[in-house]
């Protein structure tokens, strides 16, 4: 994942994170679990709008505009990872933090 764009590294977190997700039985989950997931859903996408917008900016003030946004998006959908927890696998929850660490690191 180091060689790859932000954008494209998010996209393969995307893609983990609806993995997870459509496998999950949501009624099964507590009121709290079963909005984090959507809010994860929402999220995701979300950030990774931000990341595209981010990489196509085309003045340096732009980009660091773009970067906050997709800096908190991410601080927000980890925290909806947090929050849901109890869905995913601890080592779910370890790798996609992981994974979103490194992408918001490499936004500046």
């Amino acid at each position: 994942m180091e060689n790859t764009s932000p954008f494209l590294a998010m996209q393969r977190v995307e893609r983990l994170l609806k993995g997870v997700l459509r496998s999950l039985d949501t009624d099964m989950l507590d009121r709290d679990e079963k909005k984090a997931v959507v809010n994860i859903k929402r999220l995701v996408v979300d950030a990774r709008i931000d990341i595209r917008d981010y990489e196509l900016s085309e003045t340096r003030e732009e980009q660091l505009k773009k970067a906050t946004a997709a800096k908190k998006r991410i601080a927000k959908l980890q925290a909806n990872i947090l929050a849901a927890s109890m869905a995913f696998g601890p080592v779910d929850v370890a790798q996609i933090s992981a994974q979103l660490e490194q992408i918001e690191a490499r936004l500046v």
